[in-house]
């Protein structure tokens, strides 16, 4: 299945030769998947002679999948079908924390979706809810700091209203792994980091999520970069994310340029009339952004790092900028 989604279109003697399996056994698991609507059959366009080449590809709309971005004052909200591919998105803006009201809130919107996908041979597969916080190898919530929420079990409290299957993660785990099957199949030590909310990182590692030995690695948002600078609602003082975070970065331009700067087209703006002091401010951003990519790039010596920031799209050179204070080259992809 993951080389027929990489190569989009193949045949089942290209699919022999790239995993070394003998054409009998790729026959028969060829005509298993064929059975279960996983895969189908085309033909190539051939001009030379004889047979065109029978190829397979993945069948996307026999299924379908709900993506469930569980940030602080939003939920998002995305379907997609067996490829990747997004069908449907919207985001849910929170007007509360509480912890029961969300499950009830989510309980609601994932029946919603199992009802609308029900004409498909396997429906709505499962739903993988992504977290910003702590989440350990049985799927239970450690903490997640803007909501303040420790030790919570969602999995199961979905579960009693739910009959569907459920993972909880950390929401750079999945992206990391979505970067790996979708974008750089060949790169088996990758590692993602998103600045959206606050910093999160997922790492995979000879091609599998290194989770660490409880599950909580990749909280990178919360590495000291400066020793008693701000307090943090981890509990410490000076982390990562309080100085190179967009959500930092949104509330620091605001402060500082006397108005509200809530969102990404307010930021394209000041690019472009080149405002000196959100210039001076985003010189900044991606000056402590630098600092803790470079312990991480010494600590972790990933092949391929994924940066998740669309602040860092709209600026002009930013991988340029960033690899500036780094004492050696690394490889930031987005």
């Amino acid at each position: 299945m993951q080389k027929i989604m990489e190569h989009e279109f193949i045949s089942r003697a290209e699919l022999a030769k790239i995993t070394g399996l003998n054409k009998a056994t790729i026959s028969v698991q060829v005509a298993d998947l064929l059975d279960e609507d996983l895969i189908y059959e085309t033909q190539q366009e051939h001009n030379a002679i004889g047979r065109r080449p029978i190829m397979l590809s993945i069948d996307e709309d026999t299924g379908f999948i709900l993506g469930i971005d569980l940030d602080y004052k939003h939920i998002q909200f995305a379907v997609s079908n067996l490829k990747g591919n997004i069908v449907e998105s919207k985001s849910i803006d929170l007007t509360t924390d509480d912890y029961e009201e969300i499950i009830a809130l989510l309980v609601e919107q994932i029946s919603a979706y199992q009802k609308k996908y029900a004409f498909s041979r396997y429906g709505l597969v499962n739903a993988i809810i992504g977290v910003h916080g702590t989440v350990n190898k049985e799927e239970m919530i450690y903490f997640i700091p803007k909501y303040k929420w420790q030790h919570k079990d969602m999995k199961t409290d979905l579960k009693k209203q739910l009959d569907l299957d459920i993972f909880i993660e950390n929401n750079a785990n999945l992206s990391s792994l979505a970067e790996k099957v979708y974008q750089y199949h060949h790169s088996s030590n990758l590692m993602t980091i998103i600045l959206r909310s606050g910093i999160g990182a997922g790492m995979m590692v000879d091609g599998k999520l290194d989770r660490g030995y409880h599950g909580y690695a990749g909280e990178m948002g919360h590495m000291i970069i400066l020793p008693n600078g701000k307090p943090c609602n981890c509990g410490n003082h000076g982390c990562w994310e309080l100085y190179a975070a967009e959500p930092q970065l949104f509330a620091t331009l605001s402060e500082k340029l006397g108005r509200s700067i809530e969102n990404y087209d307010d930021i394209e703006q000041l690019i472009a009339k080149n405002d000196p002091a959100a210039n001076e401010l985003l010189h900044t951003f991606i000056f402590y952004l630098a600092v803790g990519l470079n312990n991480v790039i010494n600590l972790y010596n990933p092949e391929t790092l994924v940066l998740n920031s669309r602040v860092l799209e709209l600026y002009p050179n930013a991988i340029a900028e960033i690899k500036k204070p780094l004492a050696f080259q690394c490889q930031p992809i987005r």
